[in-house]
């Protein structure tokens, strides 16, 4: 007998007798109830898929370590970017976007690229895709958006009539568009795609001056991209293939890595600057604001339990630690709620007390009770602030920094609307494979659309980004080109 065997046994840690035969009246039956044991397995089966995530649903993700490589203490007083060799450790998830849990990896689709930072001031999410824009621009439109990624409610199908509809009514995802349908849009692996925070935000330093960031994870592996074809391929014949690449990768000591730059904007420029730097479907110029390294991640460990970890990993954008701030992002501002309020309705109000999101920096708050409170739910201590007892109370040193906001409260949109520059400077950046390739895979997307109206409503907003894309377009699919404005 092995010397390490063990007695199975049931929650509440009784020994199990037999977990091979139902208890039942004779050897025919019925069962009886009074089998516990079956009633508790086939019960605790029931519930053992806690609902999927809305949006990011399918994703892998594994353990690794964050090395700041330059100092950049002068822009923000995050303790984990506070001196050169500094390390945190971080658990990263990556994920397509529109498809469910069991969808393939390789389909044309942005990919979440989250990583949390265990620091010892608590954790900070940076919950980003691996492109630098998204297709909007205000949380408004978020569910609207998503449903058109979605099945349709009635066939139950996919939807390209909704996909193109919305997207011709929305020029501000063009943009994000005009990456998604590039070579882009299906990475190779996870470990062969850049990462971005994608928002705006803001660092904040010792002596509470601010700038504005966003940030870039450079892949160290280089940028690979797949096939369409090999891509539909690996789709039905491994559709695990990035979730096994990445946890081969690891375990065969292949560390993936990125080096993490910023980009720097001072306050005021963000008045002034040729587009809104809060917009998420724009980007800075890099001439503008050049990278600024910050440091290197590497991942090298894989999770012990995928459930525990990876699909019970909860991020928010809005878990901030101090010298890093929220911007007026409106697309931010939205998600800095609906990321958090998501995971108190899939995993539990108190998912950050789980192994896989705990920090590593002491928890003291008054929140108490709750569906699954594992813990012990903060014992005899005082439960409300402020107090006479000595139990938690506010630290004024760690207030948000103040700036400037002005204006009459009204639903309004960003001030400035040129959609078509950046998606027609990103067309003409392109290799003319890479244009060719670009315009097959709009038109294969595109064919699927029921009205004619739609495509020429989309087609008009590639013409304004480049008139030579549009008309590609146009012929690609038999329909006009819109005249020259």
């Amino acid at each position: 007998m092995s010397s390490n065997k063990y007695d199975l046994t049931t929650s509440w840690g009784a020994p199990v007798g037999d977990n091979q035969n139902s208890m039942t009246a004779g050897s025919r039956g019925p069962t009886l109830i009074q089998d516990v044991h079956l009633l508790e397995k086939l019960a605790h089966f029931n519930r053992e898929r806690v609902p999927e995530r809305v949006v990011h649903a399918k994703g892998a993700g594994a353990h690794g370590y964050f090395e700041v490589t330059n100092d950049v203490t002068r822009y923000t007083k995050a303790s984990f970017l506070s001196e050169v060799g500094k390390r945190t450790p971080v658990f990263v998830r990556f994920s397509t976007v529109a498809g469910e849990l069991g969808s393939a990896d390789t389909v044309r689709d942005p990919r979440g690229f989250a990583v949390k930072f265990y620091t010892e001031e608590g954790n900070y999410d940076l919950v980003g895709n691996n492109t630098p824009v998204f297709f909007i621009r205000d949380a408004i439109k978020f569910p609207d958006f998503i449903h058109t990624q979605k099945r349709h409610p009635q066939t139950h199908l996919k939807n390209p009539n909704a996909v193109w509809d919305f997207w011709s009514l929305s020029p501000e995802s063009l943009h994000q568009v005009t990456i998604l349908m590039s070579d882009r849009g299906i990475p190779a692996t996870y470990r062969h795609m850049h990462g971005y925070g994608s928002h705006t935000f803001k660092w904040v330093n010792a002596q509470g001056e601010g700038v504005w960031v966003k940030y870039h994870f450079k892949t160290e592996q280089g940028i690979k991209n797949l096939d369409v074809d090999l891509a539909a391929k690996l789709a039905g014949e491994n559709p695990d293939y990035h979730t096994e690449d990445l946890f081969n990768a690891i375990a065969n000591g292949d560390y993936p890595a990125w080096k993490l730059c910023v980009q720097i904007m001072p306050l005021e420029d963000a008045n002034t600057y040729r587009f809104d730097p809060f917009d998420v479907t724009k980007v800075w110029s890099q001439k503008d604001y050049p990278l600024i390294e910050v440091g290197r991640m590497v991942l090298d460990r894989n999770p012990d339990n995928y459930f525990a970890e990876v699909e019970q990993a909860t991020f928010s954008p809005g878990n901030f630690v101090p010298g890093i701030e929220a911007s007026p992002d409106k697309m931010l501002q939205g998600r800095l709620f609906a990321y958090s309020d998501a995971h108190r309705y899939r995993v539990g109000v108190n998912h950050n007390l789980l192994p896989i999101n705990r920090p590593i920096a002491p928890v003291n708050n008054n929140q108490r009770d709750g569906q699954m409170r594992f813990d012990g739910n903060g014992g005899a201590s005082v439960y409300y602030e402020p107090n006479s007892y000595g139990g938690a109370s506010e630290s004024p040193a760690h207030r948000t920094a103040p700036f400037e906001v002005s204006g009459m409260a009204d639903s309004v949109a960003y001030d400035r609307d040129d959609h078509y520059t950046q998606a027609g400077d990103l067309y003409r950046l392109m290799s003319e494979a890479e244009r060719d390739r670009l315009v097959r895979n709009i038109v294969a997307a595109m064919k699927p659309v029921e009205k004619d109206e739609i495509k020429i409503r989309q087609i008009g907003h590639w013409h304004k980004a480049d008139p030579d894309l549009g008309q590609r377009i146009a012929d690609g699919l038999g329909l006009p080109a819109p005249q020259n404005e």
